[in-house]
Parts: structure tokens; sequence; C-alpha cells
């Protein structure tokens, strides 16, 4: 889904990462399950979550990723 939303709005980025091929990053996001997404360094989810659920916790990331 974090793909899809990146093709439809320039203001997305996803990278989609195999966590054993990069297990710095999986100890860094403490990745146990996949999937986990992880929003502006700072919101972190874990799952496949409906369309809407997934949107809300994107945009709870995307407002935690403002400069204050």
């Amino acid at each position: 889904m974090a793909q899809k939303m990146a093709v439809e709005c320039e203001h997305v980025i996803a990278d989609t990462v195999e966590a054993t091929e990069f297990p710095q990053l999986s100890q860094k996001y403490r990745v146990m399950s996949v999937p986990k997404i992880v929003v502006n360094e700072k919101t972190q989810f874990v799952g496949a979550l409906p369309e809407e659920r997934f949107l809300a916790e994107v945009m709870k990331g995307a407002a935690s990723g403002k400069a204050k």
C-alpha cells in the first residue's frame, strides 16, 4: 500500500527493504514481523492494515515529522 501511495502522490517516498538482507536496518527498527512500516523515523506499525487505518497511521507519522 505504501508503494501505491508513492506512485499516486509526489510527496510520498516509499522504500521496500528485505529484512533478512539488511540486518542492520532490521535491528535499528526492531523488525520482528513483516510488514513493518516506519514513517518519518517516528511512527511505526506492523501488519497489513485496512486501507483507511493504514492511511490514518501514515498521516499521523507525517504530522509527527513536520518541523516545530
